[in-house]
């Protein structure tokens, strides 16, 4: 079966495009009434707007092929209403890390496979920056402007750098990982708004990189803990690997052990490459089944669990000490101090002292630390300091 464009709606009619005139228009429904188009591709950053634009397709008894991560994640379950009730497929794997196909590897290959964790690079504006950070001693500001230049950050960056772009997929991959359907904003985030280049220094020290790591992993409880957050990466960790505008996944599960993606998550080739192979994917009715929302139990989000961090700051009175386990390191003789800390999950989820009044919270590479495992942890630190 061979595909055609009929129509392609735009928004500014005056941008020269290298297409003939009549191809174009600017109005919707010529799209959305039209009996002889089976097939809408919704491309566009306005995430309202692209709502009505796919749910009016589905309803009209069109499939919908979608990069539009944001729209997604705030509509998720209306959108999943609108699938099983019109039977139309809506794919969306250009939401999500571009052109590493993980949301189709989610729902086919680990459809019954034991998901012990994921964790993953998904906004390559903020490796990018990272990287230069790391890599050319730029300090953030620097890296941004170059990164702005580069053409791998818009001209207001706030989505990247302060982590909603990354929220947002990892909204999606929560839904195919573990049938966990939630809105971005009930999951802990930040970005690298507040890293500085001390930040970084400290890091080398230690021999860690910096990424903005969306991380889930299945808690012996059986619920899921998730967020998207600074992380220290060791660097012979899989995610050290992932550079500037690259993207990466990183899977475990219970019988394929652990793999590795990685490729471009962004930019207007690896983004067609996933918008291409899901039209190709239609032509055989190729739906998401959602399989770990519908056909399993579902999992559950939790915050009852910890976390080590390191946290810089430059004034001591915005640091709630009595949230902490303990104290692993503090150094406070410089302008800008710094500290490492076991704490409880929920101290970041149930306030903002962390990423306000210019602090910097970065999780140790452990990433989460379950209950059983504190203990050997507290002892350990005792021990080290010479007080046990």
């Amino acid at each position: 079966m061979k595909a055609s464009i009929k129509k392609v709606c735009i928004k500014n009619p005056g941008k020269k495009r290298n297409a003939p005139a009549e191809l174009f228009t600017t109005d919707p429904s010529l799209l959305l009434n039209d009996p002889q188009i089976n097939v809408i591709v919704e491309v566009i950053n306005e995430s309202e707007a692209a709502f009505v634009i796919v749910s009016t397709a589905l309803q009209n008894g069109k499939d919908v092929v979608s990069a539009s991560k944001k729209m997604i994640a705030e509509h998720l379950p209306e959108l999943l209403g609108l699938q099983t009730k019109t039977g139309r497929s809506f794919l969306y794997e250009a939401a999500a890390c571009a052109s590493i196909p993980v949301i189709r590897n989610l729902e086919e290959y680990y459809d019954n496979d034991l998901l012990h964790s994921i964790k993953a690079i998904v906004n390559g504006s903020t490796n990018f920056i990272l990287t230069k950070m790391f890599e050319d001693k730029l300090d953030f500001r620097q890296a941004l402007l170059l990164a702005q230049q580069l053409g791998f950050a818009e001209s207001d960056p706030t989505l990247d750098v302060e982590g909603y772009d990354a929220v947002n997929k990892w909204t999606l991959l929560l839904t195919h990982a573990y049938g966990i359907v939630e809105h971005p904003g009930q999951i802990v985030f930040n970005g690298i708004q507040n890293i500085q280049q001390g930040d970084a220094t400290v890091a080398a020290e230690k021999h860690y990189d910096i990424k903005l790591v969306a991380q889930a992993k299945k808690l012996l409880n059986g619920k899921v803990a998730a967020f998207v957050l600074p992380q220290f990466v060791k660097q012979d960790d899989h995610l050290a690997f992932v550079k500037n505008e690259y993207n990466g996944v990183v899977i475990e599960s219970g019988f394929a052990d652990k793999q590795f993606f990685y490729g471009k998550g962004a930019g207007s080739f690896p983004t067609a490459s996933a918008v291409l192979s899901d039209l190709s994917a239609l032509r055989y009715q190729y739906k998401y089944e959602y399989k770990k929302l519908y056909h399993h139990k579902p999992h559950e989000l939790t915050d009852d669990f910890y976390v080590k961090a390191y946290i810089s700051f430059n004034d001591w009175k915005h640091i709630p000490k009595e949230k902490f386990e303990w104290i692993e390191e503090w150094h406070a003789e410089t302008d800008r101090k710094y500290l490492v800390a076991v704490m409880p999950f929920s101290a970041l989820h149930k306030s903002d002292w962390w990423r306000e009044n210019n602090n910097s919270l970065i999780l140790s590479p452990e990433g989460v630390i379950e209950d059983m495992e504190i203990r050997k942890l507290k002892k350990k630190s005792l021990e080290l300091a010479g007080i046990f």
